[in-house]
């Protein structure tokens, strides 16, 4: 962290000095994109009282703040801000890459453009001590010790992960409350709706371009007849990241695992409601694997351990305390047949894998098996590969949605070598191996690897607003699915809205959403790219041309 700025409402001299409403911290990053200033911004904006008791760090809205370095300081005399919704489970770091590729692209343009990454008010819930520490010290145990071992970090130890009894608060914050802080952070931070009007880009990743769309259609007042207020008029254009503009969630088939415990929302809002309040349903979203606090976190410091030593021999499968969560998304992640799956062996443990290759066997396209959280990040090096057949077999095309349609690979060895990471922009070189599946098939080649591990292990890692969204609140998805209900549908009068403003939609050429069923959005397809890679490329792609995404964003922002 670096610098302090506070900004505060001015009081008289003699009186007792008030406590800042806004606090804007410098954030250090190591990202190789320079000529980026990053902050994180927190604007005091309470919840109401009938939300009931929660931490008091839930009563600010908190986003990641990218401006050009050589631009002005004030957001009010940027060219432009895009202001950016995350998806499902993700955080406001997921966004690092593309917000800097963007602004970098814009400036050679000449403009000075903003970025702004949305956090959402659960992910004041979550507790980035350990991963602080182990930034600070070097040393990515120190995030272990904090999270499993009972260590203190300044006197601090970790309360543990929170339990659905916890969320009461949860319960109440779902779509209303969600659009509601963005529209109450724009306020706050740029006054004149005039200017909102003129500056502001409204969008996001995945889910986000689902709450884009109810923003673009929302009434804040009250008075369908009054204009000025409606989500369309605070914005001059929309972009869509992976996902559409709409009040849906029908484009986005598998962005999430489908064993998650969402409830039954056939009983009616009034049910779902009285079950989310009395804690009879889950208050945030997860599963048994991969989809829950403990495991996100983990993701966190696996990204830790990556950006701190990714050549080091990985301990990190060794050095967490059995866990049953972490044992069973291991197992599920790193099997190769069901066999394996049902016997555990062998098991992550089993393999010798470096730092980076490890964060690879949870986020490679050709190794993790849920589209979600796939990246095409390079692939395995130093040993032999097998067909990972679990779980399903390498060329089905079973539920491509949700499990992609990527051969997926895992190292064939146990106890043998050390198992390596070629990074994207090694794939195709003249050393290698072009390993291939069974069926003859190569697992991959340069077009299809887009993004540097080394950038996402940082991107997970380095910022204080995290890459993923640990306590998803289950009542943000049950209220679009009932948005038809009342209780949602008397806030979404300017149904005009969608289609109020210009809008941007790129689409991953391999991510979740068919880009032959959108030819009338005319949709930017980026070819290779996977779910999270339209977030997370690299600024210079492999077949020598820059980065997509940011390229179309910046242009699109840049034009008048």
């Amino acid at each position: 962290m670096g610098v302090l700025i506070v900004a505060a409402p001015a009081v008289q001299a003699s009186a007792v000095q008030a406590p800042p409403t806004r606090v804007e911290t410098v954030v250090e990053s190591r990202s190789p994109v320079t000529g980026i200033t990053e902050t994180v911004v927190r604007v005091k904006v309470p919840l109401p009282a009938s939300v009931g008791a929660r931490p008091e760090a839930c009563d600010w809205l908190s986003y990641l703040r990218y401006r050009d370095s050589a631009g002005p300081d004030r957001s009010a005399d940027a060219d432009r801000i895009l202001i950016a919704q995350p998806g499902i489970l993700e955080g406001a770091g997921a966004f690092d890459s593309v917000a800097r590729n963007t602004i970098t692209q814009a400036s050679a343009r000449g403009e000075h453009i903003e970025f702004w990454a949305l956090d959402r008010r659960s992910n004041c819930l979550e507790d980035r001590t350990g991963v602080q520490a182990g930034l600070d010290s070097g040393d990515p145990h120190d995030a272990i010790d904090y999270y499993y071992r009972g260590a203190s970090v300044d006197g601090k130890k970790f309360s543990g992960f929170l339990e659905n009894r916890q969320l009461g608060w949860l319960s109440k914050v779902g779509l209303e409350q969600t659009v509601r802080d963005q529209y109450d952070l724009m306020v706050a931070e740029l006054p004149s709706r005039t200017l909102r009007k003129e500056k502001f880009l409204c969008g996001g990743h995945s889910l986000g371009g689902v709450l884009t769309g109810y923003f673009a259609t929302w009434d804040f007042d009250g008075d369908p007849a009054t204009l000025s207020d409606a989500g369309h008029n605070q914005c001059a254009g929309y972009f869509a990241l992976d996902t559409t503009i709409s009040t849906s969630l029908g484009d986005l088939q598998g962005a999430m695992p489908e064993d998650v415990n969402l409830p039954d929302v056939g009983i009616g809002y009034a049910a779902v409601q009285a079950g989310l309040n009395s804690g009879l349903l889950p208050r945030s979203v997860s599963a048994p694997a991969v989809v829950n606090a403990e495991t996100m976190t983990l993701l966190s410091v696996s990204g830790l351990f990556a950006a701190t030593a990714p050549d080091a021999e990985s301990d990190m499968a060794a050095a967490v305390p059995p866990r049953f969560n972490v044992d069973l998304t291991n197992r599920f992640l790193f099997s190769k047949d069901a066999a394996t799956f049902l016997t555990g062996k062998p098991g992550l443990k089993d393999f010798r894998l470096t730092n980076e290759a490890a964060l690879g066997v949870l986020m490679d396209d050709h190794s993790v098996p849920l589209s979600f959280i796939q990246a095409s990040v390079g692939f395995f090096d130093g040993g032999p590969v097998v067909d990972k057949n679990f779980p399903v077999a390498n060329g089905s095309n079973s539920n491509p949605a949700l499990l992609g349609t990527e051969y997926k690979a895992i190292p064939a060895e146990p106890h043998g070598p050390l198992y390596t990471w070629r990074n994207y922009d090694r794939v195709g070189a003249d050393d290698d191996p072009v390993h291939r599946s069974a069926d003859g098939t190569p697992f991959t080649s340069a077009a299809k690897e887009v993004t540097d591990i080394q950038q996402l292990a940082r991107s997970l890692s380095e910022h204080p607003l995290d890459f993923t969204e640990n306590y998803f609140p289950t009542k943000l998805v049950t209220d679009i699915q009932l948005g038809t209900s009342p209780q949602i549908s008397r806030f979404v009068v300017h149904k005009d809205g969608l289609t109020a403003n210009p809008t941007l939609t790129v689409l991953a050429g391999d991510g979740l959403i068919d880009p032959g069923r959108h030819q009338d959005l005319d949709p930017v397809v980026a070819p290779g790219y996977q779910h999270l890679d339209v977030l997370t490329a690299a600024p210079d792609q492999n077949d020598g041309r820059p980065e997509t995404v940011s390229t179309h964003l910046a242009e699109f922002a840049t034009r008048r």
